[in-house]
């Protein structure tokens, strides 16, 4: 550490048989410039997956940018064996000091209680040979209407909705919203069953700082078209705050 690189460790705990996942590979690299901007929240995060991250030691290379009264901004590549892996720009701010307009016409999404969705003891329809490591990390409970892709019936409406919270008890905190975006199987699955849907680049938008409980979910795709999607999703908190959205664009591919 120093000089502005990082040293990480990319564990399999939160992968997809050897592939980790996009939102756990950017909070690796938004730790990094979390430690090296002055602002404590990030606001706007934007990444591009280059190659496939692997398991293992990781460099991070930060860049700060700009650093003003509201608001930080930096740059940051994240490296294996000399490869660039991604690369990501973050702004930051301080979501507890801000001030100003709301008008919020959008609702959280209607779900039945956690207790009467669906929950990961399911089997989702992942490509034969893929340990999906990941789900012991979260506690997901999917609406019932939008979980019929569990067993390989998907509604064709390209949405889920659910709730989720962390395994192992921790409460959400805005460092942890990039990552939860991401957290819950594509919302493809409901249009074509199946299938490994590597994220190419996404854009995380923080609203606010969550308060503590479950947070209801809703993910969402309209376009499948030639393999490319793009996958919208929204994080509201235990008090109907929305607290962050996405969208990315991926692939689904049809194999490990």
């Amino acid at each position: 550490m120093g000089d502005g690189r990082w040293h990480g460790e990319v564990s399999p705990r939160w992968s997809i048989g050897q592939y980790p996942n996009g939102g756990y590979i950017l909070a690796i690299g938004l730790a990094a410039v979390r430690a090296t901007l002055p602002h404590p929240d990030p606001v706007a995060v934007s990444a591009h997956f280059l190659s496939p991250t692997e398991h293992g030691l990781v460099d991070v290379e930060v860049e700060p940018v700009r650093a003003g009264r509201a608001h930080s901004t930096a740059a940051a590549r994240l490296l294996q064996g000399g490869t660039e892996r991604a690369r990501l720009l973050a702004t930051y701010g301080d979501l507890a000091a801000a001030r100003g307009p709301t008008v919020v016409i959008a609702s959280p999404p209607l779900l039945p209680p956690p207790e009467e969705c669906t929950g990961q003891e399911a089997t989702g329809p992942l490509p034969s040979g893929l340990d999906p490591a990941i789900r012991r990390r979260f506690d997901l409970r999917l609406d019932p209407a939008t979980s019929g892709w569990f067993a390989g019936a998907p509604s064709g409406r390209g949405e889920l909705r659910g709730w989720l919270r962390f395994a192992d008890g921790r409460e959400p905190d805005t460092a942890a919203l990039p990552l939860l975006v991401d957290a819950l199987p594509p919302a493809v699955f409901d249009l074509a069953t199946g299938g490994w849907v590597p994220t190419i680049e996404i854009s995380v938008y923080v609203r606010g700082r969550p308060a503590p409980g479950w947070l209801a979910c809703r993910t969402a795709t309209r376009f499948l078209m030639d393999g490319y999607l793009e996958e919208d999703a929204e994080l509201w908190d235990s008090r109907g705050r929305m607290v962050a959205q996405s969208r990315q664009l991926a692939r689904l591919n049809r194999g490990p």
